[in-house]
């Protein structure tokens, strides 16, 4: 299928999917800056977690500023409206676990999760600069790219002995919760 989009209108086709794709990696980040910034107000009993959460927090706004750039050079203003709505999303995502008596474990879940997904949209974005012939993005979204994976990995990483401080706050009566 690939060789059948090297005509003009194809290679426009193909450009066009990928501005998309930056637009929604745009909005898909805002939509992490909300949720991290809920996330890091409430942890108060789990350190390692609420800096893990504020260096990827400084990670994410770097990440959309490199979108920002590659968004201008093609003279395209930032999808507020679009960021609006996911903002929106981030923010209702991160209220839903204040209720729960685990939310510090179900955030944990819902971040690798989250990580996970950029990382796959990552992958898909840089496919994308490649195949619309914009290789002199790839080393800027390959950075993003690294930095989702290192966070997902120390995420992984973290879960074991979070859960077990979780468990032995729960245990001994202390609040455990965030």
């Amino acid at each position: 299928m690939a060789a059948s989009l090297g005509s003009s209108a194809g290679s426009d086709a193909m450009l066009d999917l990928y501005v998309v794709g930056l637009k929604n990696a745009h909005a898909l980040e805002k939509s992490a800056t909300q949720l991290l910034e809920r996330q890091i107000e409430r942890v108060e009993n789990y350190p390692e977690v609420n800096a893990l959460l504020r260096r990827h927090l400084g990670e994410t706004e770097q990440q959309i500023q490199r979108l920002d750039e590659i968004l201008d050079s093609f003279g395209e203003e930032n999808p507020m409206l679009k960021d609006l709505a996911t903002s929106i999303t981030g923010n209702l995502a991160a209220l839903g676990h204040t209720v729960m008596g685990d939310e510090i474990l179900k955030n944990h879940f819902a971040n690798h999760a989250f990580e996970n997904f950029e990382i796959a949209a990552y992958v898909s974005l840089i496919t994308m600069a490649e195949a619309s012939g914009r290789n002199g993005h790839v080393a800027a979204l390959n950075l993003t790219l690294q930095e989702e994976r290192t966070t997902a990995q120390l995420l992984h990483d973290m879960t074991p002995e979070l859960t077990r401080t979780y468990m032995q706050r729960s245990a001994s009566g202390q609040k455990a919760d965030r």
